[in-house]
């Protein structure tokens, strides 16, 4: 179980498959919160420049094992949660997080790991202030997948899984592993499910209003103010006037 949040800031993350249309919605969340005079920080799933590089080469030359793909992208989270995310949210800021422990609980048990094992895994980590998962049919998920770019990545269709040879075929079963996962999670640490399917904006005031409660009589640090530097008038140029000639 994961521990409250005492740090000063506060914790917001996004949940769902890939093309549940989160990164979308945070994105809006973000630039909302930032017009609004908050102080944000943003951090994203596998975005540690500790293992970028060996992330790369063990997806290119498809050398993951189930176990071995959950070490490292715990490690990944772990460096960003001690060098980023934890001295934002001891600062005071808001931080906002595109995936969170959840993805792990999620997309590792799907692909075979322990439950519990995994749970262990990020056990320093708090619990969010806010956890949002947007759920949405994979039949969706895929089309604006596929929208987006010309085929899926080998580990999102879960192809290491062996469910199928067809990269489609095996995204759905897998994705669908996962969503049962993060259905079985939101009583479990409270999620706050949103309908992914519905449109855009409908959606993002559905956050707002969410995240407004959530905001309500705290706190945090402002965006400093920057007041524009009062530009001198120029000095009056002396021009001496040529007499006229006699």
């Amino acid at each position: 179980m994961l521990l409250p949040n005492r740090y000063k800031g506060k914790l917001i993350v996004v949940e769902g498959i890939d093309g549940s249309g989160k990164s979308t919605q945070i994105d809006l969340l973000n630039k909302w919160l930032q017009n609004q005079g908050k102080l944000v920080y943003f951090s994203e799933w596998n975005s540690s420049d500790l293992v970028k590089s060996t992330t790369k080469l063990g997806k290119s030359e498809k050398m993951f094992t189930p176990t071995t793909f959950s070490l490292l992208q715990a490690t990944d989270f772990s460096d960003r949660w001690e060098n980023h995310i934890l001295p934002m949210l001891k600062a005071g800021v808001i931080v906002l997080a595109d995936r969170y422990a959840f993805t792990a609980f999620a997309r590792d048990v799907a692909r075979g790991v322990d439950r519990e094992w995994v749970r262990n895994l990020y056990s320093f980590a708090p619990m969010p202030d806010l956890a949002l998962y947007f759920r949405v049919p994979v039949d969706i998920a895929v089309e604006r997948i596929l929208t987006g770019r010309s085929n899926l990545k080998y580990y999102e269709a879960g192809m290491d899984l062996g469910l199928s040879d067809n990269k489609v075929t095996s995204f759905r079963l897998f994705q669908q592993r996962i969503i049962s996962e993060y259905d079985s999670m939101v009583d479990e640490f409270g999620l706050t499910v949103i309908d992914g399917a519905l449109p855009v904006q409908k959606q993002q005031k559905y956050v707002r209003q969410i995240v407004k409660k959530v905001l309500q009589g705290w706190e945090g640090l402002n965006q400093p103010m920057i007041v524009p530097r009062r530009r001198r008038k120029p000095a009056p140029v002396a021009v001496e006037k040529e007499e006229a000639a006699q």
